[in-house]
């Protein structure tokens, strides 16, 4: 088979027509890597059933680790960790030139199992996941931990894989090697052979950028730069140790360049004055977890050096086609194209026509809601919504009660009670409210009707924000059912 092209991206390889601001995943080049990690932060704050089957098999897993460590069990521990070698399926990392994983692997392996073995963090309980490694451990940094979080979770990456090539329509060679699969009941790695979509380059595994981001949340530099050293700094100054300088004006201070030489700054002093200030490791995994936020679209573009996302043509591919069932298709890829772009990261997970009950009912369009901040995230505080449904309506008929209790007819308090009903045009937009205020009331879900009109305030508020996620006419339209 002639090689391919490795600058060539997923989207362009496979034909998709979209780009990277209309799909799920990292639109990643088929033989070389993006610059972005996989960040178990950012899986710890999603609140969806696939981030919660990642954070189990990662804590699964990094206990498994530290229990053979403290049992004295190399072979096994040694076992977990050379099985986290990367084959370069996901893309993500600092390679140069075409994808080579630095995740453990055999030889590596034995050198970070010492490293666990000789660090005082094993003993002094700083290590709780497999982020702190990163802080502690010698020769652990961010891409392999990123590497190795892709490993431990091979299998919900394989499943997402899959689903977004049927959501995409992305051929699935069958029979193709999964790669090891970390089991949590039998503490073991395991192989399968699965469908997932191939290239000359081999198999790729799809990541979801809604858990990617430039940078890991967890840094050693920054931990030891901007909250160690600070504490260490406080210390110093209350003891009125030799390190205190008595300015002219009566102030004292401690200089960071004193502590670092007294101290040290390899992780084992890390180690050592965490261990002397635990609440800083405390308040800093506070703060990771508070403030660790998605790639957002404008960013992930700018790293892989593509063109910004274009909402305003994203908007008038909706706009310019016909009204009618002859371009209803169409008009659902266009909407959904668009919402999907514009409402991400709050909106992840797409599914096109979900079934529910047994294959009855459809829904057109499924999202998974994992906002963190803006109009979803203040949804799911208050109502239920673990997932946002779309209905979309391409005809000229004034939207009724027929289409509202098609809506409604999906929702359910487990999946979801708020949706979206995309439309043209209203005649009688006082009319449709009111029916959609009596479906509040009646405890059948929340609709939010949306036409043409509205879509074009939507993409001119998020244009107006800078991208932030407050969209003020879905927030209006809630409260008139909720008044």
């Amino acid at each position: 088979m002639r090689k391919a092209n490795a600058a060539v991206r997923v989207s362009k390889y496979f034909n998709l027509d979209r780009d990277q601001s209309t799909l799920d995943f990292v639109d990643v080049p088929i033989g070389k890597d993006v610059k972005v990690f996989l960040d178990p932060s950012r899986l710890r704050t999603m609140d969806s059933q696939w981030a919660a089957e990642c954070n189990s098999l990662l804590q699964h897993f990094f206990e498994t680790l530290l229990s053979h460590l403290k049992e004295g069990d190399d072979a096994a521990g040694l076992s977990m960790l050379e099985h986290l070698t990367e084959k370069n399926e996901f893309h993500l990392g600092l390679s140069k030139g075409l994808s080579d994983g630095r995740a453990f692997g055999p030889a590596y392996a034995k050198k970070v199992w010492l490293a666990l073995k000789n660090s005082k963090a094993r003993h002094s309980g700083l290590l709780q996941d497999i982020e702190d490694t990163c802080l502690f451990v010698e020769g652990i940094g961010p891409d392999r931990i990123s590497d190795a979080v892709c490993n431990i979770i091979r299998g919900p990456l394989i499943k997402y894989t899959q689903d977004m090539c049927n959501y995409y329509g992305i051929k699935l060679t069958p029979d193709v090697d999964s790669g090891p699969i970390w089991d949590p009941n039998l503490d073991v790695w395991h192989d399968e052979l699965v469908p997932l979509p191939t290239t000359p380059y081999g198999k790729i595994l799809f990541v979801p950028k809604v858990t990617v981001r430039h940078r890991m949340a967890y840094d050693y530099s920054d931990y030891f730069r901007h909250h160690l050293l600070p504490a260490m700094q406080a210390s110093e100054k209350l003891t009125n140790s030799a390190l205190v300088i008595l300015l002219k004006n009566g102030n004292v201070r401690v200089t960071k360049k004193d502590l670092r030489e007294k101290y040290g700054v390899d992780k084992l002093a890390v180690v050592t004055q965490t261990i002397r200030h635990p609440g800083v490791l405390d308040a800093y995994r506070s703060e990771k977890q508070r403030t660790s936020r998605p790639i957002s679209n404008q960013t992930l573009t700018e790293v892989e050096d593509l063109p910004s996302p274009d909402y305003k043509s994203l908007l008038q591919s909706v706009l310019a086609l016909p009204v009618g069932n002859d371009s209803s298709g169409a008009y659902e890829n266009a909407v959904e194209k668009l919402l999907s772009a514009l409402f991400y990261p709050s909106l992840s997970f797409p599914e096109k026509q979900h079934k529910i009950h047994d294959g009855r009912k459809r829904i057109d369009i499924k999202y998974a809601n994992v906002a963190t901040t803006g109009f979803f995230h203040w949804a799911h505080q208050h109502y239920p919504c673990a997932h946002i449904f779309v209905e979309c309506k391409n005809y000229g008929n004034e939207i009724g009660n027929p289409e509202l209790d098609q809506l409604a007819g999906r929702f359910s308090p487990s999946r979801g009670q708020v949706g979206l009903l995309v439309c043209r045009s209203v005649r009688n937009q006082e009319k449709l409210t009111r029916s959609c205020v009596d479906t509040a009331k009646d405890n059948r879900g929340y609709i939010l009707s949306i036409t043409d009109d509205d879509l074009r305030i939507l993409v001119q508020e998020y244009l107006q924000s800078s991208g932030e996620h407050i969209f003020r006419i879905l927030r209006q339209k809630f409260e008139k059912l909720v008044m």
